[in-house]
């Protein structure tokens, strides 16, 4: 360490999840197993609809690239977080690096969260308009709705993070996470960070607390148009294509807020912890099995996709 400051080099260090060797061997395995049931369901989400034309429509369209973000969003934090977990030794990350990882970090995960409004949105039409669905939905809103989460997530993340990186950090340092995440990095410069933790608020309102009430009226107007479906059959069938995605939302939009919309002289390290591994492992694990449990055309799809590779 006394090195790296003498050579003007800034390395940072991640918090252990435990100082013995047994648990941190234990906690390897959990996360890499949830780390490739994510990979795997997610893949297989996005080439089932990818392979059967009968799943290009908008909704799986958008679920397609939600699968893809979970994806790229999980080897953005799981690969050198389970190197870490399991080295003996401390794992370090240079300043460029660990920059590059928060970049990708708030550029996927924002555009995962705006991704989940869009979703919402296409639902509304879906339930609330349904003669005017193809219409409005047209390939190419689709395609600019889509393209448009990625390049205001790719904004955000960029304006955030050379801000942060502007500040001065004096030494190499231990970050309290397991992940170059936001305020735990903000939380080593040498300087005032006000306007940064200011900057933080609006760019988690823009990303967390926008996207959630597009989402809640969407869902206020869907619940109303459901209500004045006469059958039993009809209503059942309309909430269970919604049912999954609001599970997700209030999953990814639940742990995120309880993270980045507290004041950040309330933040916890610890709390930061286990909230940060439900978003960063659980979540994208979890996003999978439920649409694939709550979707009955997906669940047939992945079926039958299942039995073709069994019977080759």
């Amino acid at each position: 360490m006394e090195e790296a400051n003498q050579t003007g080099v800034i390395l940072f260090h991640f918090r252990p999840f435990s100082k013995l060797p047994e648990v941190q061997m234990l906690i390897f395995v959990v996360l890499l197993v949830m780390y490739l049931i994510s990979i795997s369901g997610n893949s297989s989400i996005f080439l089932t609809i990818w392979i059967n034309p009968c799943l290009h429509t908008p909704m799986y369209f958008f679920l397609a690239n939600l699968a893809a973000l979970e994806i790229f969003y999980s080897s953005t934090i799981a690969p050198l977080t389970l190197a870490s977990v399991l080295s003996t030794d401390r794992t370090l990350i240079s300043l460029p690096g660990c920059g590059t990882q928060m970049f990708f970090f708030i550029f996927l995960g924002s555009a995962d969260c705006i991704m989940l409004a869009v979703m919402a949105y296409d639902r509304f039409v879906a339930i609330c308009h349904p003669l005017h669905y193809t219409l409005i939905m047209s390939w190419r809103l689709c395609v600019q709705l889509a393209l448009g989460s990625l390049l205001l997530g790719f904004v955000l993340a960029m304006q955030l993070t050379v801000l942060i990186f502007q500040l001065p950090f004096c030494s190499s340092k231990e970050i309290s996470l397991f992940y170059c995440d936001v305020l735990p990095v903000m939380r080593m410069a040498c300087a005032d960070t006000h306007v940064h933790e200011a900057t933080l608020f609006v760019v988690s309102v823009i990303v967390l607390t926008i996207p959630f009430l597009l989402i809640t009226l969407s869902y206020v107007l869907i619940g109303a148009a459901i209500l004045k479906i006469r059958s039993a059959e009809g209503r059942h069938r309309a909430f269970s294509t919604c049912s999954s995605h609001l599970t997700v939302v209030l999953l990814q939009y639940g742990c995120t807020s309880l993270i980045y919309l507290c004041p950040s002289s309330s933040y916890s390290p610890e709390r930061g912890q286990v909230v940060s591994v439900v978003y960063t492992f659980i979540t994208p694990m979890l996003n999978p099995l439920i649409y694939s449990m709550r979707n009955r055309d997906l669940k047939d799809s992945l079926k039958k996709a299942i039995m073709r590779l069994l019977l080759l």
